[in-house]
């Protein structure tokens, strides 16, 4: 799909709700798995996206990486709800697509798809449309480079959290 494609796809695509404030859809089309995460919606979105301080994520060998814990909590809400259809042997491919709120949660739905899935690493993309800053500290590999972040210059959402911070 085209990034415009994506990206409208990614606004109006029904989506699920577990819990509070992780709501997620899921589609197959040609072996390739599209997971979508929607923008903030609502007051509690908001809260989530200033909760902010770094919590540890996951362990690659020696090195412990942190995330953002608002976002951090929202993927562990949806994780399990999509963990069966990332891991599944019929897939060619992942695409991982969120706007807002929901491209910091498609930072880490697309980690988790790289990290579980070796095998189909050439073919996890991810794509996130106005995307908060979610990774704390340094990452000491290429996992991010099919991650593309789509930034506003004057977006304030795409600066949080501020840069001074870690970030």
């Amino acid at each position: 799909m085209k990034l415009y494609e994506l990206f409208e796809r990614c606004l109006y695509i029904p989506y699920f709700q577990t819990g509070k404030s992780a709501n997620y859809a899921t589609e197959t089309k040609d072996n390739v798995l599209y997971l979508y995460f929607e923008k903030s919606d609502g007051e509690n979105d908001w809260k989530i996206n200033f909760d902010f301080p770094a919590v540890p994520y996951r362990r690659s060998g020696k090195t412990v990486w942190f995330a953002h814990r608002g976002f951090f909590n929202v993927w562990k809400e949806i994780e399990q709800k999509v963990a069966r259809e990332i891991l599944s042997k019929r897939l060619k491919g992942i695409t991982c697509v969120g706007y807002s709120h929901g491209a910091a949660i498609a930072v880490l739905c697309f980690e988790y798809a790289w990290f579980n899935r070796p095998d189909l690493r050439k073919n996890i993309y991810g794509y996130g449309f106005g995307c908060p800053r979610v990774i704390w500290g340094e990452i000491p590999d290429n996992r991010w480079d099919n991650f593309t972040v789509i930034r506003n210059i004057d977006d304030a959402v795409t600066h949080l959290p501020p840069a001074v911070l870690g970030y």
